[in-house]
């Protein structure tokens, strides 16, 4: 079910600038079966795009997706049926021609590539907050947290008063399935000092692909435990606007 297409970063471009959506290969079929699901979806900008025909179940995506034991906690399996084929994992040639070992955020299409030795790259679908667009540019993934806490910062406080339990002051929110940052956390830095940009899992499998109220760039959980156990450490990482 892994897709491998073949374009130039041009061509790249200018299919997402049509705003062409992926197809997996194996995963869809050109009429419904009695089995299949017929979905519907906006994008990040609200545009309705053309309904995707996802099979009911695909075995790759059911173990991909499934139920996951981590540091003690029962993360859901993700009904990706629900989710447009485009945002799921998969291997695709490098669009980026960045070296290997590098992270790329590709915000306004919605995705994350790290990319590998011999011209692939693993493709990741995200969401992106709008605190997500006010950081662009080189930096380093300088730490990683596995089932981090969450410290909501003082101006989402001063909006959102009943986070004040979950304060610096408090402890934060301790990790857990409904903690904003999920199992996973990678923390960027840029010239040695926090950007207070971050890569994190989301228990809101359904964000993935659109620009939410508020965080940075969130994975589904399943996705980012995959990345953190990929990314070398210190990788680079580049953010695309």
């Amino acid at each position: 079910m892994i897709l491998n297409t073949s374009y130039s970063r041009r061509g790249f471009l200018s299919l997402l600038g049509a705003g062409t959506a992926s197809t997996l290969a194996g995963c869809a079929s050109t009429v419904p079966g009695p089995q299949d699901t017929l979905i519907s979806y906006r994008d990040g900008g609200g545009s309705v795009r053309r309904p995707e025909i996802v099979p009911a179940g695909d075995p790759d995506l059911d173990l991909m997706y499934g139920t996951v034991v981590d540091g003690g906690f029962v993360i859901p399996a993700i009904p990706y049926r629900q989710i447009n084929p485009r945002y799921y994992r998969q291997r695709v040639v490098d669009p980026t021609g960045e070296r290997p070992g590098t992270v790329v955020v590709d915000t306004p299409s919605r995705f994350l590539y790290l990319v590998e030795p011999g011209g692939s790259a693993m493709r990741y679908g995200v969401g992106i907050g709008r605190q997500g667009f006010a950081w662009s540019g080189d930096g380093v993934i300088q730490w990683r947290q596995k089932w981090p806490k969450w410290t909501p910062p003082n101006e989402m406080i001063a909006r959102q008063p009943e986070l004040a339990k979950y304060s610096a002051d408090n402890g934060g929110m301790p990790p857990g399935l409904l903690n904003p940052l999920g199992a996973r956390a990678l923390y960027i830095f840029q010239n040695g000092e926090d950007t207070l940009y971050r890569l994190h899992g989301s228990p809101e499998w359904n964000s993935i692909g659109k620009a939410v109220s508020s965080g940075c760039v969130r994975l589904m959980n399943q996705d980012i435990i995959d990345l953190y156990d990929r990314v070398p450490n210190k990788a680079r990482i580049v953010v695309w606007q």
